[in-house]
């Protein structure tokens, strides 16, 4: 065990170095890991009145380090600091102390300070997730006899190694080529169908490249940290087969959401219940936790008002998927409702909904303000309603193909389970996609993308 937190926290260490040769560059990184310890030990140590003013200043300094625009630049630190990894080091932090004050905590008793430092600065999963829990985390890392490390596991970690390196080195390199291709074509597009067609290959393909950039990220570390004996939660689960977007924030980013679910919805939830106590209001509530919630997702992701508009734009998705489940099941009742939603035909263009509504919320992440307006005059109001429709449409057929396609491949069986799961299969396909991988790094000779969520 002690040999596991020592080659963990050299790792980490180590990975930190990467970023900054100046020792004072990690000055007010360590500070912030050394409040969050001593609060936590404030917290076991039963100094619960201390909690709000522990957690308001956790906040603030986030806030401050991570220089929101609101803020007035004079106040911050203008010197150059590492912040990498700070946004997912500040959820461990506020889970440790919210925890650590429960009355029933189930945390241990005695965190070191060693342990502290492998869970927050743990190097698989500080750049961008996925956001781990310290008992699932000290479950192994901790555990006397570690996670059994042979051929049944080591095969399937370096198989997702393999995915993930061929999502982020391929399929996302080439979907960013393709979006800034067309950004660069589209002012001379010569038709109006050109235009539209090259305006919707912008909006519609940054999902996907999103999706392959941080997923792909996603099972490099996952697959990584198997190899620590350590077992990382999974963070997306085909999140565009989703049928509405409550749904895909259920597999978009997982451990954010349950993250956001455990800390901030439910008791905003409880909260609120207690304060008006009718059964009628209480999905409505509902509606109301779920938008404060998301918008908070979309504040975290970013310091200037594009994310808060981001966090609106979430917070909307959510509470009209919401309350539209809530006046569907009133309006037509429960059983129809449920009929309603096994339509094949209803699925699909839920589906489509819910993948243009996602590209929407993100063109913040590629664009900003005076760009979107520029792109705006220059499509005009009816191109923009074609594109809008066009990605609808589109995205509904293509996904509905998708599903029918891997349904198909999937009724496909050999030794009584799916083919395409078998060892042989997968063996030859990880083969093949590093093949392909190291074959289009040495032809195209271009560096991979920057992960996209290590910015926030």
């Amino acid at each position: 065990m002690a040999w596991r937190q020592f080659v963990l926290l050299a790792a980490s260490i180590g990975f930190l170095a990467f970023f900054s040769h100046r020792p004072a560059a990690f000055v007010p990184l360590a500070a912030f890991l050394l409040f969050g310890f001593l609060s936590l030990r404030l917290m076991q140590a039963g100094a619960t009145r201390l909690f709000v003013p522990l957690l308001i200043v956790a906040i603030v300094s986030f806030i401050w380090l991570k220089k929101y625009a609101f803020i007035p630049s004079s106040l911050f630190l203008h010197a150059t600091y590492v912040s990498l990894g700070l946004s997912y080091i500040f959820f461990r932090v506020l889970h440790l102390v919210i925890d650590a004050r429960a009355p029933h905590s189930t945390l241990s008793p005695k965190i070191s300070f060693v342990s502290y430092l492998n869970y927050t600065l743990n190097f698989t999963t500080l750049v961008s997730g996925p956001i781990q829990r310290y008992n699932h985390f000290a479950s192994m890392q901790l555990a006397p006899e570690p996670l059994p490390l042979d051929i049944f596991s080591a095969a399937p970690a370096l198989e997702r190694i393999i995915v993930g390196f061929f999502k982020v080195n391929v399929l996302s390199l080439f979907m960013l080529m393709i979006q800034t291709s067309c950004l660069n074509s589209l002012t001379a597009a010569p038709t109006i169908n050109e235009r539209v067609f090259t305006a919707v290959t912008i909006v519609a393909i940054y999902p996907l490249y999103i999706y392959c950039n941080f997923s792909g990220y996603i099972d490099i570390v996952i697959g990584v940290a198997r190899f620590l004996r350590l077992q990382l939660p999974e963070n997306f689960n085909r999140p565009f087969s989703s049928q509405n977007y409550l749904v895909f924030w259920s597999r978009w980013h997982i451990t954010l959401s349950s993250w956001l679910q455990t800390y901030v919805f439910f008791p905003l939830m409880l909260k609120s219940i207690r304060r008006w106590p009718s059964s009628a209001l209480q999905p409505y509530l509902n509606i109301f936790a779920l938008f404060v919630t998301f918008l908070l997702v979309g504040v975290w992701h970013g310091q200037t008002s594009a994310f808060v508009f981001f966090g609106v734009l979430l917070g909307l998705g959510v509470s009209a998927t919401k309350l539209y489940q809530v006046l569907m099941a009133k309006c037509i009742g429960p059983e129809r409702y449920a009929a309603l939603g096994r339509s094949s035909l209803y699925n699909t263009a839920a589906r489509g909904l819910t993948y243009s509504w996602g590209a929407l919320t993100l063109l913040w992440f590629w664009s900003n303000w005076t760009q979107l307006a520029s792109l705006a005059r220059f499509l005009g109001s009816r191109q923009i309603a074609l594109l809008w429709i066009a990605i609808f449409l589109g995205s509904s057929l293509t996904l509905a193909l998708w599903e029918a396609g891997r349904e198909w491949l999937l009724s496909f069986q050999f030794e009584n389970q799916p083919a395409l799961s078998s060892r042989y299969v997968r063996t030859v396909w990880a083969t093949v996609l590093l093949v392909i991988s190291i074959a289009t790094i040495a032809l195209l000779n271009a560096p991979p993308p920057d992960i996209v969520y290590k910015t926030f």
